[in-house]
């Protein structure tokens, strides 16, 4: 298959990529990523999880951020800012904030749905039933996200066809989306063909993402082979910050900078502009002295 003539990136720096980072990083500070990734270019950013702070503190201040956002004059109308919303308490919290786009996230493995949210694959799904629902009968468009689509780090392989069962069950439930993600970046681009075919023989291609993490440094790899699948979303985070929970030794997602640099490369086209999304990658990583990930970026930056 051709490649897609354009490809849209969701920006899962201020949520995915700031998660889990011990020390507390205040609400300006994410609101100025926010605006800073705005003004790069990107259409969609995730900038919020409606979760427990006893579980992941430093999203404790939800509620402020998408206020500000929706409310306050710090978002603009044409940008899609969404949240995670992993049951329906934090639904109702995202509801009254104004949120217009919220995701639920569920897993191709037993045992990382055990860990990650202490129940069973079947039971993830009953629970985001509701809370797809609610959210569409409020006019608010749900995304779904699946863990582990290429390994896990307590069971190992996973099956495509487990990956494809979670993923068309999502769709059914009214996902308008649904991104697929190598949570541990255990992936390789034969692996990660073989599970997208399983998938689309279930969900159409134009409504699957990519969302691989580079921990083995295969990201960028595993995206160019789902992208001659004809893929056209990529999920990235600037700097290439984050990592998962759950997940021990998992880096985090690719870096929006390097998945700008392969896109131009490859004459795709995307909203973010190379340059000043590096500059933001350089600004957040010094910001929250963390060391940057991406390649693309840190080559920019030191020009």
């Amino acid at each position: 298959m051709a490649l897609p003539a354009s490809v849209r990136l969701v920006e899962v720096g201020p949520r995915d990529g700031l998660q889990n980072e011990p020390e507390p990083i205040s609400t300006e500070i994410k609101l100025e990523l926010i605006e800073r990734l705005a003004d790069a270019g990107h259409t969609h950013i995730e900038a919020a999880s409606f979760v427990s702070p006893k579980w992941v503190p430093q999203m404790a201040d939800h509620s402020q951020v998408m206020r500000a956002l929706m409310h306050e004059g710090k978002g603009r109308p044409d940008i899609n800012y969404s949240a995670l919303t992993p049951n329906l308490k934090g639904l109702e919290e995202a509801l009254a904030s104004g949120v217009q786009e919220v995701a639920v996230f569920g897993a191709a493995s037993e045992s990382f749905s055990q860990k990650n949210i202490n129940c069973s694959i079947a039971e993830s799904l009953e629970r985001f039933a509701p809370v797809v629902e609610r959210a569409r009968a409020e006019g608010v468009r749900v995304r779904g996200y699946v863990s582990c689509v290429l390994g896990c780090p307590y069971e190992g392989e996973i099956s495509p066809a487990m990956v494809a069962q979670v993923t068309r069950a999502l769709d059914d439930m009214g996902c308008y989306e649904v991104s697929l993600g190598d949570t541990i970046g255990t992936g390789t681009p034969l692996k990660a063909k073989r599970m997208l075919e399983a998938v689309a023989r279930e969900v159409p291609m134009e409504r699957l993402a990519a969302h691989f993490h580079d921990t083995y440094g295969q990201a960028l790899a595993n995206l160019m082979a789902v992208l001659e699948e004809g893929v056209a979303v990529v999920d990235s985070s600037v700097a290439g910050l984050g990592g998962c929970p759950y997940a021990k030794g998992a880096a985090g997602n690719v870096a929006t900078e390097d998945v700008v640099y392969l896109l131009k490369g490859l004459g795709i086209q995307c909203s973010v502009d190379l340059e000043r999304i590096a500059a933001v990658g350089d600004w957040m990583t010094r910001t929250i002295n963390r060391p940057n990930r991406s390649k693309a970026g840190v080559a920019l930056s030191s020009r």
